[in-house]
């Protein structure tokens, strides 16, 4: 046969309620830092993406045309090729000295960045411009 309950001791005391706040405010402490710096990963993956595609694009116009692509509507008036502006980056428009040899491209990082500030990647035939760009070291991939 089991005891009866003691009735005095219902719930939990405000001591014991106290520590499990006290707990949960400091796993949160560490953990929404590292969820936002996880959100802004996928963000910035984003445009890393976006400017290997127009990279790719712009190989295949120079192939075809004998010069790169001046915008990105150039591209889709001469070959079909279509690629929807980025979500969470602002487009410039493309630039070069020299349509025959060389390109560039640059996103603006815009909005909310987690704590990271503006920031900018510049892509060109050569890939991604560490040098010019000024995407912070820990979102770079």
């Amino acid at each position: 046969m089991r005891p009866p309950l003691n009735h005095s001791q219902q719930g939990f005391s405000l001591v014991e309620l106290t520590i499990v706040v006290v707990i949960l405010g400091v796993l949160a402490t560490f953990a929404v830092p590292r969820f936002q710096s996880s959100v802004e990963r996928t963000k910035a993956s984003e445009g890393f993406v976006y400017l290997k595609r127009t990279q790719e694009m712009q190989a295949r116009f120079m192939a075809t045309v004998g010069r790169y692509a001046y915008s990105k509507e150039e591209i889709k008036r001469k070959t079909g090729e279509r690629l929807a502006d980025p979500q969470f980056f602002r487009l410039s428009s493309y630039s070069s000295s020299n349509w025959e040899r060389r390109w560039a491209v640059k996103l603006t990082r815009s909005g909310a960045s987690s704590g990271y500030g503006r920031y900018s990647i510049i892509w060109s035939q050569n890939g991604f411009d560490d040098r010019r760009s000024s995407i912070p070291k820990a979102l770079k991939l």
